[in-house]
């Protein structure tokens, strides 16, 4: 396969995934900031025909870590808390590998407040190597400000690992937990707009309905992160634009499932890794807050990218 060729997402669903080599330990011990700063934004919500409910203002605290001497990565604060992870009984179009519903307790952490952009992973990219080569321009979808996709779950942990060793904080793929968590931001419906969504809210095939809403925009390509709206904890993108790796080992189901929030490895080898969040290409019922998928770890596709967590 060529480096760059396109792996066509469709069926990668219900594929199975799996555990992979373990990652480069740290020379440096984690370091928090004490001093967070506070962001003001407003947050959309929709009902079922797509129509505006209310924007509502919130506030999130954040920081920020030099990659550079150019490029910055924001970390949002999401607070602690504990949430029902999974498809509700009552939602539509929802798959089997999101069942079954279960109660999951979390601490404070920090996500990328987007997904990683190229700029940033250029920048990464010419850090000193941890193990495996970086591509400084990856992407299919040209555009410093757009998400970088067409990398590997092994080459977003040599990113992770690479920044790390920059920063001297432990910077790494966020669980599958910690993503939903952060996504549905306090919400318990399909999505964190509402009952459905809308392609002004969200980089996706908007020409299909969910609900009944009106049909909207299908892009065809990534986007510029960050150009529409946020959720409730400050983060955008979380609904389509780019599934995001995880760092869990793909299960075809959640019996077992850890309880409080960290990664699920598996006791048998695999290569597949959890993927989150849909993208441009999917339709509005594989971008929901449930919705999961995995994929070969080794693998590109110009569909998925990534954000980072530090826990």
């Amino acid at each position: 396969m060529k480096r760059r060729q396109f792996l066509e997402y469709a069926g990668a669903a219900g594929l199975s995934l799996a555990m992979a080599e373990k990652t480069t330990a740290l020379v440096n011990p984690p370091i928090y900031p004490l001093d967070l700063s506070t962001v003001e934004f407003e947050v959309t919500t929709v009902d079922r025909r797509g129509q505006v409910k209310q924007r509502q203002p919130h506030r999130a605290r954040y920081f920020t870590d030099a990659i550079n001497g150019t490029e910055f990565l924001t970390m949002v604060a999401v607070p602690s808390g504990r949430f029902w992870m999974g498809a509700a009984p009552t939602e539509a179009q929802t798959q089997s590998y999101e069942f079954p519903r279960h109660r999951v307790k979390l601490p404070r952490f920090f996500l990328s407040q987007y997904p990683i952009t190229q700029a940033q992973w250029a920048a990464v990219a010419t850090l000193p190597k941890i193990r495996y080569d970086l591509n400084s321009s990856p992407s299919y979808f040209q555009g410093k400000d757009r998400p970088v996709e067409s990398v590997s779950w092994l080459e977003a942990v040599e990113f992770c690992d690479r920044i790390s060793q920059q920063t001297g904080r432990h910077y790494q793929l966020p669980s599958e937990a910690q993503w939903e968590y952060a996504c549905r931001a306090g919400t318990r419906t399909p999505f964190n707009t509402g009952e459905t969504i809308t392609s002004q809210l969200a980089d996706y095939m908007g020409t299909t309905p969910y609900r009944a809403e009106a049909i909207g925009d299908y892009r065809q390509s990534t986007m510029a992160v960050g150009r529409l709206s946020a959720n409730a904890f400050g983060l955008y993108d979380m609904h389509g634009n780019v599934w995001e790796w995880c760092a869990d080992v793909w299960h075809a189901n959640y019996r077992g499932a850890p309880r409080h929030g960290q990664g699920w490895a598996s006791s048998r080898p695999s290569q597949r890794r959890t993927i989150r969040g849909g993208s441009w290409l999917n339709s509005p019922a594989q971008i929901r807050s449930a919705s999961r998928s995995g994929y070969d770890q080794t693998a590109l596709n110009r569909t998925i990218g990534f954000r980072v967590s530090l826990s």
